[in-house]
């Protein structure tokens, strides 16, 4: 990630003393690279698909305490017009189906 290209919401989720140096104009492009790739919540392996997001789906997911299969099916339904389309579709079915059978028995 770029300083040039950081949204407010990114801006405002840097650690307080970051900010500070950053507002000093303390600070180079590649050192603001390393700050901001070092939050785990600010990378991704293995594609971008949920970079584009506004929140990601693991963020919701822990916050609101989902268990395993509704954040399964968040994930997939969240990625799916990223990433796998129909098949993501129906892995978040498969996971809720095994959701329902789960708490049903």
């Amino acid at each position: 990630m770029s300083i040039d290209k950081i949204t407010p919401e990114e801006y405002n989720k840097l650690p307080a003393d970051f900010s500070e140096t950053l507002k000093a104009g303390n600070i180079n492009d590649k050192d603001w690279d390393k700050q901001i790739d070092a939050k785990a919540s600010n990378r991704q392996v293995g594609g971008d698909h949920y970079k584009k997001l506004a929140i990601q789906p693991a963020e919701y997911c822990y916050k609101n305490k989902l268990n395993n299969l509704e954040s399964e099916a968040i994930s997939y339904i969240t990625r799916n017009r990223f990433k796998n389309g129909s098949e993501d579709i129906k892995k978040a079915i498969h996971s809720l189906e095994l959701l329902l059978e789960y708490t049903n028995n």
